[in-house]
């Protein structure tokens, strides 16, 4: 489907306001779609799923489970400069209803890098419950989950809430190219990710642009190589505020 057709589909759908829905707001999800810079064209619509419960300042929760669709913006094939592939996420789908959003991407991780935060890094993990394992985030970060606690590198203290849920509040990483902006003053949904998470994980991949800057949410992925990212993927995005008009 090309850029023009899926936005009219999304006009035919009960689109609501995303006021309720702040700037900041951190969505994690895994990508329910593959990326590949040699087959992929402009238009291909992309869903990913939201992987745990995202409370938003205003009091609105997203539900896991929840979608975020987008679509592919751009394809550029494997050249002598290597390969790019740009994306954006423009709705969110949950329970019937279709919210407009426009996001920016701090972090993506492989399904390698996503399997392996989930599983204990304690060497006595055969015999402790699934409830005592001590995990690892993307990005560093250490889930204590027999109590119920997350610790970063920088001394930020989190809280694991089951599963591989964990609420922490955003740390700036500047030299990865994560500023601190709207969202870093509480607690926010990561999933497997870390405080500080910021870039690749487990992918010869480059983010050329978050979709911070115009055009908002366009999201460039870059490798020298193909750009080929497996169904399953980790992206942890955040609301970014559409200027007024």
């Amino acid at each position: 489907m090309n850029p023009i057709r899926f936005a009219l589909a999304l006009l035919t759908l009960a689109v609501i306001p995303s006021q309720d829905i702040p700037a900041g707001t951190v969505i994690p999800i895994m990508l329910r779609s593959s990326l590949n810079a040699a087959k992929d064209r402009v238009g291909k619509k992309i869903e990913g799923r939201i992987m745990q419960d995202v409370r938003t300042a205003s009091g609105r929760t997203i539900r896991e489970g929840s979608r975020m669709i987008g679509h592919v913006v751009n394809v550029t094939p494997l050249q002598s400069s290597g390969s790019s592939v740009v994306v954006k996420f423009e709705a969110l789908e949950e329970e019937g209803r279709t919210t407009a959003l426009t996001t920016r991407l701090l972090a993506v991780a492989s399904t390698a890098s996503v399997r392996d935060a989930q599983l204990p890094i304690t060497a006595n993990s055969d015999t402790d419950p699934v409830s005592q394992w001590v995990t690892r985030q993307v990005g560093g970060d250490v889930v204590r989950r027999g109590q119920g606690r997350v610790s970063s590198h920088d001394g930020v203290l989190g809280t694991w809430v089951g599963g591989s849920s964990v609420l922490i509040k955003l740390t700036p990483n500047p030299k990865a190219g994560c500023r601190e902006g709207p969202g870093y003053d509480r607690e926010q949904a990561v999933w497997i990710f870390s405080s500080a998470a910021c870039g690749a994980y487990g992918l010869n991949l480059k983010i050329a642009s978050a979709g911070a800057t115009p055009p908002l949410g366009e999201i460039e992925i870059t490798s020298r190589r193909n750009v080929d990212i497996g169904d399953g993927s980790a992206w942890l995005l955040t609301v970014v505020a559409e200027p007024k008009p």
